[in-house]
C-alpha cells in the first residue's frame, strides 16, 4: 500500500501544471495568481494553445492521495497537545496551527517527539524556565 501511495504522489508531482495569469509579463503590479480571463477578445479565454493552459478537470490529484503531504503522510492540523493522542504515527504527520503560541508549540513538539509523530512545521523553541523569585517579591507577598 505504501509503495502505491508513493507512486501516486510522484505521478501527482509530474503532472502538476503551473497556470499563469493573462498579461502577467506585461504588467508589473499583477500578482502571480490565477485569474480567469474574461475579455471579449481574449486569446487565452478562447483556448489558443500558445496562451497557456486553464485549470480544468484532469489536473487534480488522484482521489486516493488527495490530502497527502509530498512526504507520503496524511496531514493533520493540531492546536493542542491533547490532539496528538488520537493520531497514528505511522501514517499521519502533524502541522501545528499558525495561531499557536511559543509555549504551547514547545509542548506539542516535545509530546510529538515522545510519541514518534512527524511535525511538518517545527520551529526552534526556547526552553521555558521559571523566573527565579527574588527577595523583594517574597517580601511584597
Amino acid at each position: 500500500m505504501a509503495s502505491e501511495i508513493k507512486k501516486l504522489i510522484r505521478a501527482r508531482a509530474a503532472k502538476k501544471a503551473r497556470f499563469s495569469r493573462q498579461c502577467l509579463c506585461a504588467k508589473v503590479k499583477l500578482a502571480d495568481t490565477w485569474r480567469r480571463p474574461r475579455g471579449l477578445h481574449s486569446k487565452q479565454r478562447k483556448d489558443f494553445r500558445a496562451k497557456g493552459a486553464h485549470p480544468e478537470a484532469g489536473f487534480g490529484a488522484p482521489a486516493a492521495i488527495r490530502g497527502f503531504h509530498p512526504s507520503g503522510y496524511r496531514e493533520v492540523l493540531v492546536f493542542r497537545p491533547a490532539d496528538l493522542e488520537e493520531i497514528d504515527a505511522a501514517a499521519t504527520a502533524v502541522r501545528i496551527g499558525a495561531s499557536v503560541g511559543g509555549q504551547k508549540r514547545a509542548a506539542i513538539q516535545t509530546k510529538a517527539a515522545a510519541l514518534g509523530i512527524k511535525v511538518l512545521n517545527p520551529k526552534e523553541t526556547k526552553a521555558v524556565v521559571a523566573a527565579p523569585v527574588t527577595e523583594e517579591a517574597k517580601s511584597n507577598e
